[in-house]
C-alpha cells in the first residue's frame, strides 16, 4: 500500500513542500530504504523510526518498506522528517487513517523510545503548511507556541503513540503550553561608564538611527564596555520585525521553547577567529551566519582589525543591501541581514598609539599591514567614527552617569519622529554639506551617510528641520579614512 505525509524542507528561510511517500510490500526480504536525496541525519531516521514504532507498541511492516522524499532533486537535511516518515509508514500499513493524515502537516524528531523532540525551523514549516491550506501541524509540544505564530493550529503530541491515537480519533491533542515569562538578565547599564561623553553621544545617535559605529583607541579606554551597553538603549521590535527575527533564530535552532517570539533586538558578538561562513552564513547546510542572526539588531565585532580581511570584506554586501545571498551548485539561499555594525579596535597592533602614557613600538611596515586589514570601502560604511582617549582620574572618580533607561527614552522618541516625519535640511545645511563634499572629500556614500546621521541628530533634538549645527556634528564623526 502507498500512503503520503506532508512536511517541508528549508532552503535558507524558505519552506519547500516535501511529500513523504511510503510504500510497503509483504513479499521479498525485509528492508527499509529512504530515497530522495536525504543527508546522513535524515537517512538515520530508519533506526529512529523503527525503534519508535516498536516503543509505541505498534507494528513495523514486514517485508520491503520504501520511503521517497519528493521532490527527489531537493536535498533533505536534519531529523525533522522522523515524524512524517513514521506516520506515512504506519498509514501505508493500515495503522493510521490515510485520509486523516492528509489533513495535517508534520514535523519532529523521534527518540528511540518514541518520544518527540523539537527541531529548528518549525515556524517556517508552519508557514509552508499554511500556504498549502493545511491548518493543522503535528509537532512536539515544545514547538507548538512557535508554530502558532504562523497562524496554523498546532497539534502537540509528546509521543508517537499519542500522534497515532489522535489520528485514529481516540484522544484529543495536548494543550498548547503557554509562553513562560522568565526573568531576563538586563543588559549592562550606561551608568557604569565614566567619562567618554563624545563616545556616549555617538552610541546614542547610532541607536536612534541604526547607524554603524566604530570606536577606536588604546586598550582600557572603555570601547568594548561602551559597545556592550548598546542593547540597553534599543527599543523592542515591533510585531513584523519580531516575527522576521524569530524566523531566522528558529532555523538556527536558537529559540527558547518558553519564549517563542523574539521581542528584543538581537545582539551578536562573534569572536575574531570566526570563519567567513560563520559570520555571513553558508557551510554545508547553508545556515544563517552572525550577520543574519543580528538582523534588526546589532553585530559587534570586537577587535575589528583582528578579523580576517576576507571575512570583513564579505560584510560589505549585507551592509549595503541588507541581505546575504549564498549561491551553491544546487541553488541559492537568501537571508535577511539588515543590522547595525559596531566595531572596536586599537589604533596600532601594540595598542600604545594614541596613549600619552605609553610609547608605540610598531614599525611603519607593521602599522601599514595593520591598517591594510580594513579597506577604505569598509571604513566608508561606518557612519560614526570616534577615537576614545584614556579617561582622566577625575572622570573615573566621578559619580554614576546617565542611566540607559533615560537614554533609551530619547532614542525611542527620536525613532518615532524619524518614522512619522523625517526632518528636512535647511538651505544653509545643504550648503555646508556641499562644501564638505569637496573639502574632506566625501564620497557619494559618505555624503548620504552624513545626511542620515544629521537627520538622526535633529530628531534627537526634537527639531523640525536639519540645521547647520546638526550637519556639523555629523561631519565631526567622519575621518579622512572614512570620508
Amino acid at each position: 500500500m502507498l500512503a503520503r505525509a506532508v512536511t517541508h524542507a528549508l532552503v535558507g528561510l524558505e519552506p519547500r513542500r516535501v511529500e513523504v511517500e511510503a510504500d510497503t510490500h509483504d513479499t521479498g526480504l525485509p528492508s527499509f530504504t529512504i530515497v530522495g536525496l536525504p543527508d546522513r541525519a535524515c537517512s538515520e531516521a530508519r533506526t529512529r523510526v523503527r525503534s519508535g514504532i516498536a516503543s509505541a507498541e505498534l507494528e513495523f511492516p514486514r517485508g520491503r518498506v520504501t520511503v521517497n522524499l519528493a521532490p527527489a532533486g531537493l536535498r533533505k537535511e536534519g531529523s525533522g522528517y522522523d515524524l512524517p516518515i513514521a506516520l506515512a509508514v504506519l498509514a501505508a500499513s493500515g495503522q493510521v487513517p490515510r485520509a486523516r493524515l492528509n489533513e495535517h502537516a508534520a514535523v519532529g524528531e523521534l527518540a528511540l523510545d518514541g518520544r518527540l523532540r523539537r527541531v529548528g525551523g518549525v515556524l517556517a514549516v508552519a508557514e509552508g503548511a499554511r500556504r498549502l491550506g493545511l491548518d493543522l501541524l503535528l509537532c512536539p509540544p515544545e514547538s507548538a507556541a512557535e508554530a502558532a505564530l504562523a497562524g496554523v493550529q498546532p497539534v502537540p503530541v509528546r509521543h508517537l503513540a499519542d500522534a497515532v491515537a489522535y489520528l485514529r480519533g481516540e484522544r484529543e491533542p495536548d494543550d498548547v503550553p503557554p509562553p513562560v515569562d522568565r526573568d531576563v538578565l538586563p543588559p549592562p547599564d550606561l551608568t557604569d561608564v565614566r567619562g567618554q561623553e563624545r563616545a556616549r553621544r555617538a552610541l546614542e545617535i547610532a541607536a536612534a538611527g541604526g547607524q554603524n559605529l566604530l570606536l577606536a583607541g588604546p586598550p582600557g579606554t572603555g570601547k568594548t564596555m561602551l559597545a556592550r551597553r548598546l542593547p540597553g538603549i534599543l527599543p523592542p521590535l515591533d510585531d513584523a520585525a519580531a516575527l522576521e527575527v524569530t524566523r531566522i533564530h528558529s532555523v538556527a535552532g536558537l529559540l527558547s521553547p518558553d519564549q517563542p517570539l523574539v521581542r528584543l533586538p538581537p545582539f551578536r558578538a562573534p569572536h575574531h577567529s570566526s570563519s567567513t561562513a560563520a559570520i555571513v552564513g553558508g557551510g554545508p547546510g547553508i545556515r544563517p551566519g552572525e550577520a543574519s542572526l543580528a538582523h534588526r539588531g546589532v553585530l559587534l565585532l570586537d577587535e575589528l582589525a583582528e578579523f580576517a580581511r576576507p571575512t570583513l570584506e564579505a560584510l560589505r554586501q549585507p551592509l549595503e543591501d541588507g541581505v546575504v545571498c549564498i549561491a551553491r551548485a544546487a541553488g541559492r539561499a537568501i537571508f535577511p541581514a539588515r543590522f547595525a555594525l559596531t566595531g572596536t579596535m586599537n589604533l596600532c597592533p601594540c595598542g600604545a598609539r594614541g596613549d600619552p602614557a605609553a610609547s608605540c613600538s610598531c614599525s611603519p611596515q607593521r602599522l601599514a599591514a595593520y591598517r591594510d586589514k580594513l579597506s577604505r570601502a569598509l571604513l566608508d560604511r561606518f557612519d560614526l567614527v570616534v577615537t576614545m582617549p584614556r579617561p582622566r582620574a577625575v572622570e573615573l572618580a566621578a559619580g554614576p552617569s546617565e542611566a540607559s533607561a533615560t537614554v533609551a527614552a530619547r532614542v525611542a522618541a527620536a525613532r518615532a519622529r524619524l518614522v512619522d516625519a523625517s526632518p528636512r535640511r535647511t538651505a544653509d545645511a545643504d550648503a555646508l554639506l556641499a562644501r564638505a563634499v569637496d573639502r574632506l572629500p566625501l564620497s557619494g556614500r559618505g555624503r548620504a551617510r552624513v545626511a542620515r546621521v544629521a537627520r538622526t541628530i535633529a530628531a534627537l533634538a526634537g527639531a523640525d528641520r536639519v540645521e547647520t549645527k546638526h550637519v556639523a556634528e555629523a561631519l565631526a564623526y567622519r575621518t579622512p579614512t572614512n570620508g
